[in-house]
């Protein structure tokens, strides 16, 4: 039987005992259940990539000393943990007779007003620190401490240090229409689906449309969208909405120039120039086979400039200037780094591009700042006017009387050349990027090229990048998906120039992490869905669990050894749909789409005759569940060419009969569209992400009417029933 864990002579090596003090993983299982020790190297780069020299053994020696000194050398951690409505207890360091003291300022500036008492520390045995003794003490934070962002002030003897104390819900609570029963909605690609007043993409104004329609004539109460975090400032766009440049931001790209306030002051020849930009990409609306991101920005940026350029009302410049010092240093970051972007090209990794040879303090970069404040500014205003048109759509959703309204998807993480790297590197791991291990469907594993957040950054800032992120994303939805919440227990880091296999785990605070989503998401009146497919380590699905998160239930993926588990067996905590958006539509996968595609693409690592058998073995196995369970005909079953619609339907109706908080009805199924959005293990061999919203026949669905369809209106009665 092979060894499933490290032996004791590894677990004492310096460089096994330095990557655990930080972390980083020597060891994992597999999704095959397969167990792997990391080699030395990985770990040496890795440790790199932290910014801890593991070089030699000297080197090793030292960093381990380095760390625990400093450690025990600051008096609390930088950033703590408490539970609202629980005691609980910070430990201090300290001289053996020295007692604490401490404070806490709220998250508003006033003091909490009540004496800490103290108490004894962790028992742990003296540690010798430059010939003095350090032992531990505790401060005890009382039940009663209001949930926020506090600050918490020690001082032992003449030595004083604060702390980042977030208090904390104990778990996200349902809301009270989830409690007894569960809440609907649409799963939707903003981009896909155009109106006639589009300019080619999907917008913000036609979200507010498709949130208000889905309410009036489906009665949803969310739509769940692709992320619509910031992209580039110029052609060509990443089509990928899970690269972005900025998470904490809105892509502005999505912006509907009619809907602008100011557009209804543009005097009769600049209107004329906007509406002739306006016609030029009109025709992209009526294209079924791709989305023109590109084309469409380079008419909408022109028509945005000459809105920009018709200045605002004092109350408009007013709220501009509110928002942006509201928005602060983030907003900066990313409008410096567009119009370093728009005047010096694209950032590359080559040595003499702008990103590599500059800063945020470089003369060079100021200087531009000064010879170019109107595009500067125009950057600032893009984002305003973005945020704006976001905030109304989910205003209009609620008031239309959606629950939640918008479900906002969070990516992993951001592009490698993006402003949040470039403006704030030291909160990033240097030479590494996130990935995922090898598995049953990618061999060699996956390198997303994103470089991962360091651990140490996030405790050394009371985990702000984090924290503005969350409140960020709940600003603008009343409910958020994690894409890949695995990364806040851990993420797969894979060195700079080496294989996604030759990765390693590196760990996160998690308690830390899901506290701030619960404390965000309680603030917002708000839900959180964790994306936890895959295989998933039972202590993160027992803290998810214990944090209130919702997981994912996707229908095509509950089976186990060939076959389907009855919908009322699933978890009541999920997020209930049949397919997600890497798997064709319903009506794609009955007809093997994804078999064809792949085979086309040259995806296939078997014979296409073995993976059609595969498929249609699934697929039997999906039937028989469904008439097992009597969602389905059996004579339906049997020939389920002439019944693929009634299929289709009897999946939906399989969702209804789970447990889950939530259900998610994708529009693709309810028109018919048979394409998949996203082909993983391609980039421009397949169009993915630029797949327009169509229907069987392959003709435009646009957003007027789109929810009156019959087809829409029969999956509709099937959620409302």
């Amino acid at each position: 039987m092979t060894e499933r864990t490290e032996s004791a002579e590894r677990l004492a090596r310096p460089l096994i005992r330095l990557a655990k003090l930080v972390g980083i993983g020597t060891s994992y299982v597999g999704m095959s259940d397969d167990y792997h020790e990391i080699e030395d190297d990985v770990l040496v780069d890795l440790l790199a990539a932290l910014g801890i020299d593991a070089s030699g053994d000297e080197a090793i020696r030292g960093s381990i000393k380095h760390i625990r000194d400093a450690r025990r050398s600051r008096l609390v951690p930088p950033t703590v943990l408490h539970t609202v409505g629980e005691e609980s207890r910070v430990l201090v360091n300290g001289g053996v007779f020295d007692l604490p003291k401490a404070t806490i300022t709220l998250e508003g500036g006033e003091d909490y007003g009540k004496p800490l008492a103290y108490g004894p520390g962790d028992g742990s045995k003296a540690y010798v620190l430059n010939d003095r003794f350090i032992t531990t003490s505790s401060v005890i934070i009382p039940a009663d401490l209001p949930a926020g962002y506090h600050t918490l002030h020690v001082a032992v003897g003449s030595r004083t240090q604060d702390a980042t104390l977030i208090s904390a819900p104990a778990r996200v609570e349902l809301l009270d229409e989830m409690k007894s029963g569960h809440l609907w909605g649409w799963m939707a690609q903003l981009y896909s689906i155009r109106s006639g007043n589009s300019w080619g993409v999907g917008d913000f104004q036609d979200l507010a449309d498709l949130l208000k329609d889905a309410k009036r004539h489906t009665g949803a109460d969310f739509t769940l969208i692709n992320p619509v975090h910031a992209a580039e400032p110029v052609s060509p766009l990443t089509p990928s909405p899970y690269l972005p440049i900025s998470r904490g931001l809105v892509n502005f790209t999505y912006i509907r120039p009619e809907s602008i306030e100011e557009y209804q002051l543009l005097g009769k020849e600049s209107l004329a120039q906007v509406e002739e930009l306006h016609a030029s990409v009109e025709p992209l609306n009526g294209d079924a086979q791709v989305v023109d991101r590109d084309s469409m920005w380079r008419a909408k940026m022109h028509a945005l400039w000459i809105i920009f350029k018709l200045g605002r009302s004092p109350e408009r410049q007013k709220a501009f200037a509110d928002y942006c010092q509201a928005a602060g240093d983030d907003l900066e970051g990313y409008a410096t780094w567009c119009l370093c972007y728009d005047k010096w090209g694209a950032p590359t990794r080559e040595l003499g591009n702008w990103e590599q040879k500059f800063t945020k303090e470089s003369p060079e970069v100021q200087g531009l700042k000064q010879q170019f404040p109107d595009t500067l500014n125009f950057y600032r205003w893009l984002e305003w006017i973005a945020t704006e048109q976001l905030d109304r759509a989910q205003r209009e959703a609620r008031a239309a009387g959606m629950r939640i309204g918008i479900m906002a998807d969070m990516a992993v993480g951001v592009h490698a050349l993006g402003s949040e790297v470039w403006w704030h590197p030291e909160n990033f791991a240097k030479g590494a990027t996130v990935g995922a291990p090898p598995d049953m469907f990618n061999q060699q594993g996956q390198d997303w090229s994103q470089p991962p957040l360091s651990p140490i950054a996030l405790e050394n800032t009371g985990y702000a990048p984090y924290r503005n992120l969350v409140h960020n994303m709940f600003a603008h939805a009343g409910a958020v998906r994690i894409d890949h919440i695995l990364g806040l227990f851990r993420l797969w880091w894979v060195p700079a120039g080496r294989k996604p296999v030759d990765g390693a785990y590196v760990h996160y605070d998690s308690e830390i992490m899901l506290g701030i989503l619960a404390l965000e998401a309680s603030r917002a009146d708000g839900v959180v869905v964790g994306e936890d497919l895959g295989v998933v380590p039972e202590y993160v699905a027992d803290s998810l669990s214990k944090h209130g998160l919702l997981g994912c239930a996707v229908e095509w993926f509950e089976q186990r050894d060939g076959k389907f588990r009855a919908p009322s067996d699933w978890r009541p905590y999920a997020l209930a749909s049949v397919n997600t958006h890497d798997l064709p539509p319903a009506a794609g996968y009955l007809e093997l789409e994804h078999v064809e595609l792949r085979e086309r693409l040259g995806l296939l690592t078997e014979p296409k005759e073995k993976v059609e058998r595969d498929a249609m073995n699934e697929q039997n196995a999906m039937l028989e569940m469904l008439v097992r369970e009597n969602y389905l005909d059996a004579d339906f079953a049997d020939h389920r060419e002439a019944h693929e619609q009634d299929i289709i339907e009897a999946q939906y109706r399989a969702l209804k009969g789970s447990p889950c908080k939530l259900l998610a009805a994708s529009i693709t199924d309810a028109v018919g569209e048979k394409r998949t959005q996203n082909q993983p293990g391609t980039n421009n061999e397949y169009p993915n992400w630029r797949i327009p919203l169509a229907d069987g026949k392959g003709d435009v669905v646009p957003v007027e009417g789109l929810f009156e369809r019959e087809s829409v209106q029969r999956l509709a009665a099937i959620m409302n029933d």
